[in-house]
């Protein structure tokens, strides 16, 4: 069976899969129609929820796996709203991943959850995100759609990690008692995706994280290390000068457990912990 994999977003999380299995035709939506590396073959194809992929039927007629990452606006999950229909009438349809986030979990104030844990979103973001992961199941549950869903934490690789925000004089270490975060890195997150297509499991959600939860000031002070720079001085909090948007990151403290991907898909990680994952990135 050739595989043809059309992703709702093409971003950080889809490039890189096309990237480590390019074995795959693979092509998809995202804000231009023109990508910017050169090495990049797929095709790319412009969606918005006011304008729906023209002749999406025909374009990914032999699709045999979806991959949904645009995230969720103030209405309701885009892409369900606008394409649900014409994906359900795709003839050779496999497998469909939707990549969520952790934050449907809300606040456990450090403790660890795992995909029994309850919703407890704890602001609009998680929200939306808890409204879109039951639309998108709903098509298993009536329909019997071959829908999986994936809960990232903080994704990390290439040209996005703590040792470039530190080159680029960004990287802040921000001290909050107890706070803990969760991360993966983009490769692995590939390597989890590419294990449930193989072992598709209509119906499941997974936890996507690698085996150390730490505080992030932590992370930013072994990047400064591998580059031998001194890490920027700790700030409190509470005091800091941050965003709103910076600051809602904060509002949830949690452990995610990665039990499941090892369990039921044979995960081995490549970076079990941001050590590995820092250091082959230097």
């Amino acid at each position: 069976m050739t595989r043809r994999l059309f992703c709702f977003g093409l971003g950080f999380a889809a490039r890189t899969f096309a990237h480590d299995f390019p074995e795959w035709k693979v092509m998809g939506t995202g804000r231009s129609p023109a990508t910017d590396k050169p090495q990049e073959t797929f095709s790319v194809y412009p969606f918005r929820r006011d304008c729906p992929v023209e002749n999406f039927a025909d374009l990914a007629k032999d699709a045999t796996h979806i991959l949904l990452s645009v995230p969720p606006d103030e209405v309701g999950d885009p892409v369900f709203d606008v394409m649900a229909a014409q994906i359900r009438s795709l003839p050779s349809l496999h497998w469909i991943g939707y990549l969520s986030t952790t934050g449907v979990y809300g606040n456990l104030e450090g403790d660890w959850v795992d995909e029994n844990s309850p919703y407890n979103p704890s602001g609009y973001r998680g929200r939306r995100r808890v409204d879109a992961e039951k639309s998108w199941l709903r098509l298993f549950n009536e329909f019997g759609m071959p829908v999986h869903i994936f809960r990232l934490p903080g994704i990390y690789g290439p040209g996005r990690n703590q040792l470039v925000s530190l080159k680029n004089g960004k990287a802040r270490r921000i001290s909050k008692p107890g706070q803990i975060f969760s991360r993966i890195h983009v490769s692995d997150l590939a390597a989890i995706l590419s294990a449930s297509m193989t072992k598709p499991c209509p119906g499941s959600i997974y936890n996507v994280a690698d085996d150390a939860p730490a505080p992030p000031e932590e992370v930013v002070a072994y990047a400064a290390e591998l580059l031998g720079v001194a890490p920027p001085p700790l700030q409190d909090f509470e005091t800091a000068d941050l965003s709103p948007m910076a600051r809602s990151f904060y509002a949830d403290s949690k452990r995610v457990s990665n039990a499941k991907i090892k369990a039921e898909l044979g995960i081995r990680l490549k970076y079990p912990t941001y050590r590995e994952g820092l250091t082959a990135l230097l």
